[in-house]
């Protein structure tokens, strides 16, 4: 059971990941949205979302100045695969990176129902 755990330009970078390797079981991305520089298609993440199908979690901020809410990370959790009742989506009223203590509670609570309760 593998999980997949980005933060910032790993959770921007996650659909090519996601969409290609199967072993992967669920995902969970923090911090993450469309980035806006140029990029070849064959390596775009815009690309690759739509084939993501596992179950995808993204925490971001609402004030995050990287990856802003509407124009960035909302977008960017649509265009995922994955059936809409395995896609979560939440804002915590932080910066780039939610906190921790309420970070951590989201984090494993999804990886805990969809990978089970580490023995």
């Amino acid at each position: 059971k593998l999980g997949y755990y980005g933060i910032s330009w790993g959770s921007a970078l996650a659909p090519i990941m996601l969409a290609v390797d199967g072993r992967i079981k669920a995902a969970v991305l923090v911090g993450g949205g469309l980035m806006f520089q140029r990029t070849l298609p064959e390596v775009d993440p815009f690309n690759f979302a739509p084939h993501v199908r596992m179950p995808v979690l993204m925490v971001n901020g609402r004030y995050d100045y990287f990856f802003p809410v509407e124009t960035s990370h909302v977008p960017f959790f649509r265009l995922f695969g994955t059936p809409e009742k395995d896609k979560r989506d939440v804002i915590f009223d932080s910066g780039h990176v939610p906190p921790n203590d309420l970070l951590i509670k989201e984090v494993l609570d999804w990886f805990d129902h969809y990978l089970g309760p580490v023995k």
